[in-house]
């Protein structure tokens, strides 16, 4: 099918849910993608931090293909091979002991917050449910998720939200105390706030909430979604803060591509959860738990942790390199790959627009900024265009 094709297909028989980009891409490798006519683009954007390993990477392909041959599905009322061997990998790599599996991540985030809140009910009583997050957080578009997410653009038309969520500014520890009472069972913070413009805490601000729900018996809930499996040069964001969280959920790179989702705890707050009190009928399935699984195993051996550092330290500096005197260039604010690029005076749309036209995948964010967010496995070259093409489409004003 040709491009025009496919989106008159999608308009015709898809929900208008998305403000879908005029592009339909049939094919990708690495950091490369090609619409159906052929024409090579460089992916910065990666799924929206999604394919860490690149596209198609070839051991994520292939486990999916062999698990797919193999059984695709059975319930999770039997054991099943892969989701054990994934949640071993996953609590080897993290603080973590249980693992919980979904297909999401706002499916994580609710099983988080569920977690808490039945952990709290068992070890303070009733009544004691409330969850602090952070203003320009975003947790998902469930009805929970979005009320946990600090944005009003994403949960305005959507009322009677849930009630038991609160808001503070990130990376404000004094309006966090403030708002933590008996009421709060869990604080919920993404390591860096993506959504919410690539917002990066001050060094010691995790230490103190750490410290802060230690002291009131609260749990510390981190939001790994899109900093998780190794995005900030890490295998997770709360590594940088010298802390460990009580739950994480993860999504996003968990799969190399495909769809999957965790929730995962220490032994003592994963207890509270008992059989019937939270599922997921394809979470952990044998093809979803198979390319976890293939794409940890390619992040590991191929030096993928490295990589995302170097290249990410490299493309920033790079960047900054090249906008010198650029009047309208501010800053570059991110760490590893996951990384904004700060500017004044420019819609970012059309900055978005002038990369696309020049053959390159970013994404328009807010008022002021792009965000990149490359596969992990870039490469410098890969870099140096990117840098060559964002400066000159900010330079173009």
């Amino acid at each position: 099918m040709t491009t025009e094709e496919i989106m008159s297909l999608t308009d015709a028989y898809v929900m208008k849910t998305y403000g879908r980009l005029p592009m339909a891409f049939v094919k990708g490798q690495g950091a490369l993608l090609w619409d159906a006519e052929g024409t090579e683009y460089l992916d910065f954007l990666a799924g929206i931090a999604v394919c860490g390993t690149g596209h198609c990477h070839p051991k994520v392909a292939e486990a999916i293909a062999r698990q797919a041959a193999t059984l695709i599905h059975t319930s999770n009322l039997y054991h099943i091979e892969p989701q054990g061997l994934l949640a071993k990998r996953l609590c080897e790599i993290s603080f973590a002991d249980k693992a919980f599996f979904c297909n999401s991540g706002a499916e994580a985030n609710e099983a988080a917050i569920k977690l808490a809140r039945k952990w709290s009910l068992l070890k303070r009583g009733p009544g004691r449910c409330g969850i602090v997050a952070a203003a320009h957080s975003f947790h998902g578009r469930t009805l929970a998720t979005v009320t946990a997410t600090g944005q009003a653009k994403y949960n305005a038309n959507f009322a009677p939200l849930p009630a038991g969520f609160s808001h503070v500014p990130f990376d404000d520890i004094d309006a966090l105390a403030a708002a933590c009472d008996d009421n709060i069972c869990a604080v919920m913070l993404e390591p860096i706030q993506a959504e919410g413009g690539v917002n990066v805490p001050a060094p010691g601000y995790f230490a103190k909430v750490r410290e802060l729900c230690d002291a009131r018996g609260m749990l510390l809930i981190v939001d790994e979604v899109q900093t998780g499996m190794g995005r900030t040069g890490k295998w997770f964001g709360y590594e940088h803060e010298g802390i460990e969280p009580d739950i994480m959920s993860l999504a996003k790179c968990l799969g190399g591509g495909f769809p999957i989702g965790a929730c995962l705890a220490t032994d003592t707050v994963a207890a509270a959860f008992e059989p019937g009190d939270h599922a997921s009928t394809f979470g952990g399935n044998f093809l979803a738990c198979a390319a976890g699984l293939a794409a940890i195993e390619a992040i590991e051996t191929e030096g993928m942790l490295d990589n995302c550092a170097r290249m990410g330290a490299y493309l920033r500096s790079r960047i900054e390199e090249l906008a010198q005197g650029v009047a309208a260039f501010d800053h570059v604010r991110g760490r590893g790959l996951l990384m904004a690029i700060v500017f004044k005076g420019i819609e970012p749309k059309a900055v978005q627009q002038r990369c696309f036209d020049a053959g390159l995948i970013v994404n328009a964010m807010g008022t002021d900024r792009l965000r990149i967010t490359p596969p992990l496995l870039v490469t410098e070259e890969q870099c140096n265009r990117a840098a060559e093409t964002i400066v000159a489409a900010i330079r173009a004003g």
